[in-house]
This record gives structure tokens, sequence and C-alpha cells, in this order.
């Protein structure tokens, strides 16, 4: 069987459906975006780790080490907040290549430390190896909870609200300008190639500059962005706790179907009431693509998607910059998009898949 058969996520449950943890200290194991861990004191230690690899999570061409270094930690963080937690240390572990300078490696870390900085996380360790195969960033995040506030993926039930923070689609509308700019500029390069043995060397200049006016926005959610920790403190402040919660990393539909496997529920989602900024769905229109199913499955949005008691409905709908955008149903109704006509599709997991085969649209 090939990987690309099971994909991230199965690989993961068939890798580690037989792993039963044997330490009381592990509360949760596999299975949500944090491992959650007991030890000493009064609250719960909150785990994660990601690992970023060249030509497949990043391309150099486009994006600043600078802002690379920034957004290999902040996703790590995210996955923290997803947890209803707070962020306190990092680990950094990075494989180089020769091509690489001492400058370049200041440049990432200066990334890495102004993210620490903005969000009071300590960098306390990590580990650093050549690479034959291009950079790659592998960060650990360590944070914690109260036992009653840490968030679970399974905790939904039928009649929660489904809501999510920001908006959706611009870090994937801002990609696909990058991947397009980029196009137009390796094809400029190889024209100029092409003259290099003309007589006139002025021809081999290269004219092109990318294009980003008036799209600034969707650069920075792609290049640099946020980890919603002020949605956590809002839904603390406000008092309400989530009953689950996930980062949206791979796509809303990916991320809404984990919640409603692992919560044993279904979902009725409203496509009209995705959130969406206006320069999304103009470069979506430009693109001809539809604008909904980028919101629905472009992933690298980092917004938080949760759920809440119906009860929570008056003061969820006032907080700032969060959005209601359907409920939970029970299990045999199963995911749900209900369309602006109001037809009904079901909900499939369409965000990105790193282990897909190439050209699979997967």
């Amino acid at each position: 069987m090939e990987i690309s058969e099971l994909g991230e996520f199965g690989l993961i449950r068939h890798l580690t459906k037989d792993i039963k943890p044997e330490n009381e200290t592990t509360i949760q194991g596999i299975g949500d975006d944090c491992a959650v861990l007991q030890y000493a004191g009064d609250r719960r230690v909150l785990v994660t780790t990601d690992m970023l690899m060249e030509g497949v999570h990043f391309d150099l061409q486009y994006t600043p080490l600078r802002h690379l270094g920034y957004k290999s930690v902040i996703v790590n963080l995210s996955d923290i907040y997803a947890m209803n937690g707070t962020p306190r240390q990092v680990t950094v572990s990075l494989a180089l290549g020769k091509r690489f300078t001492v400058e370049d490696v200041e440049e990432l870390y200066a990334g890495m430390r102004y993210a620490c900085e903005e969000h009071h996380v300590d960098l306390v360790g990590g580990d650093t190896t050549s690479s034959l195969t291009g950079l790659a960033i592998s960060i650990t995040a360590i944070g914690d909870a109260r036992p009653e506030d840490v968030v679970l993926r399974s905790g939904a039930k039928p009649t929660d609200l489904v809501c999510v923070s920001g908006n959706l689609g611009a870090a994937y509308m801002g990609l696909q300008l990058l991947e397009r700019e980029k196009s137009v500029f390796n094809a400029q390069v190889q024209s100029a190639k092409s003259k290099i043995q003309t007589p006139d060397p002025q021809d081999t200049d290269i004219p092109f500059q990318p294009d980003f006016a008036g799209r600034e926005y969707l650069l920075q959610r792609q290049l640099r962005p946020e980890a919603r920790r002020d949605i956590v403190e809002s839904l603390r402040q406000a008092g309400i706790r989530p009953t689950a919660m996930m980062d949206i990393s791979d796509g809303l539909s990916s991320e809404l179907l984990h919640i409603c496997t692992q919560s044993h529920t279904g979902c009725r989602i409203y496509e009209e009431r995705l959130p969406l900024d206006y320069q999304t769905a103009a470069m979506a229109e430009e693109l001809n693509l539809n604008v909904s199913t980028c919101a629905l499955n472009g992933g690298e949005d980092y917004e938080l998607l949760f759920t809440v008691p119906l009860t929570d409905n008056e003061r969820v709908t006032q907080l700032p910059d969060v959005h209601v955008i359907g409920y939970i149903t029970e299990e045999s109704l199963g995911p749900v998009l209900i369309t602006r006509d109001g037809q009904e599709f079901t909900l499939k997991a369409q965000g990105w898949n790193p282990l897909a085969k190439e050209g699979s649209g997967e």
C-alpha cells in the first residue's frame, strides 16, 4: 500500500492505533493538537511539534527567511492556543544545507525570536545538523493550562454552535498569488537566458517585477500568519469555555470533520456564513476559483475553529472577530454543508494533504 492512499491522518491512525499510554502522567496522547501531561502542580502540560520541509511547506524563492522563522514558531503556538492553553517554551531543530550562510541563519532566528517575544515564550534549546535535501525546521512548543480549561477535539455536543475566528481562505489566496508571480518570473528568466547569445547584451535584462499591488493582506496571511491568542483571551474574559477546539491549518472542512469524528457528531454549516475578506473574494474571482471552496479547503489560516453550548449564543456573538457558521448535530445526520441557494451537500475533507500523490488534487 502506498502512503498516499492513507494520507497524513490515515497514516498516523494506522501507525498509532495500538499505542496505549503506560504512564499515569500521560493524560491525552496522540490524536489532538497537543499531548496533555500531568506532573507535579495543579496545571496540565501541553506539548506539540511541527516539522516544516523546504519544497513541501515553503518555497525560499519567495519566502523571506525572517518571515519563515516567525511562521515556524507561530504554527506551533497556534496548537497550544487551540487547546485553550498558554505557550511557555519552544525548542528549535534545524537541518541546513551548505548553501546557507551564518547571516541566513541569523535572519531565520530573528523571525523566531520576534515571534517568541510577541507571545512571551522562551526559546530553550534544540539541535542543528546538516542536510542534503534543503532546509528542514522542527519546532516543539510547550505550554500549560488548568485541568478544567483544557479543550480537546472530542467534546462537541449536538446543538453546540460552530464558530470560527477571523476570515478564511486568505492564506490560500496568498499562496496562489505567490505561485502565479513565481511562474511569470521564471518564464522571464528563461526568456532572458535564451537571449544570452544575442549581439545586444541589454536583451538579457529581466524587466519583470512581481505585481502584488492591492494584495498585501493576502501575502501577510500566507507569509506571516498570526496565532489567535486574542481570541482565547476574549473567550476567557467572557466566561466561555469551548466544548471542542482546533486551529485551522489544513482547511476548515478537514478540521471540522476531525471534531465531528472525535466527538461522534454531525454538523450543519452554512456557506453564506463563511467569513471572507474582500481581497480573498477579489483574488478568487481573478483566478476563476470558487471563493467558498477556497475558504473551506484552503488551509494555513491558523484561525480557531471551536464549538460552544447554545446557551452561550448571546455572549459569543458579541465577541470581536468571532463568527457563528453553523451548529453540531447528531452523528446519524452526518456533516452537511448548506449552500447559499439552500442545497445540502455532504461536507468532505478536501484540505491540504502533504502525503497525497502529486497531482492527485487532495
